[in-house]
């Protein structure tokens, strides 16, 4: 999937959007997820860098402070949480590979094999992660929101992740 710039119409093209859907950021998505993550302008650039994703994640990180079904898997200090999934989205999403410099494979069904995730905790985390999403917007200190089409794609991921962190049977 490559990023590409739209024609007059803005319209966007995506797998899973019909091309009557704008693109607020004058771009269109063709071909794989992974390419277009990599391919300039990244998703990391549009939705503005670093800091996007440290105000995502402390959104985030911030409703699991007082959640008493998540906040028990979590250190007393979640400072490294906190900057530990923020490399790791900005890298996923474009940004520069600082989480692999310093922690290698992500690993996540290893990493997070000891806490027990079950589907109450996978709602729960999918709560505090929709709900920042939902709050995100551009960080460029404009406010704009976020194109549809990318805060589908990180739904999207999300979703898939909490789910693929399942660790334990239907209660």
């Amino acid at each position: 999937m490559t990023i590409e710039p739209n024609s007059d119409d803005q319209t966007a093209e995506h797998e899973d959007a019909s091309e009557d859907e704008g693109f607020s950021a004058g771009m269109s998505l063709k071909g794989s997820l992974r390419e277009a993550m990599q391919a300039p302008p990244t998703v990391y650039e549009i939705v503005g860098g670093q800091r996007f994703f440290d105000e995502l994640v402390d959104r985030f990180y911030d409703a699991v402070e007082d959640d008493p079904r998540l906040r028990p898997m979590y250190p007393r200090d979640m400072g490294p949480s906190r900057r530990r999934l923020a490399g790791f989205l900005a890298q996923y999403w474009g940004g520069p590979p600082h989480y692999s410099d310093e922690r290698g494979h992500p690993r996540l069904r290893m990493r997070h094999m000891p806490f027990p995730i079950g589907l109450a905790e996978r709602e729960a985390w999918m709560a505090h992660m929709t709900a920042s999403l939902d709050a995100a917007t551009i960080a460029d200190g404009t406010d704009r929101p976020l194109p549809d089409e990318i805060r589908a794609a990180m739904f999207d991921h999300f979703d898939n992740a909490a789910t693929h962190l399942i660790n334990q049977p239907p209660e």
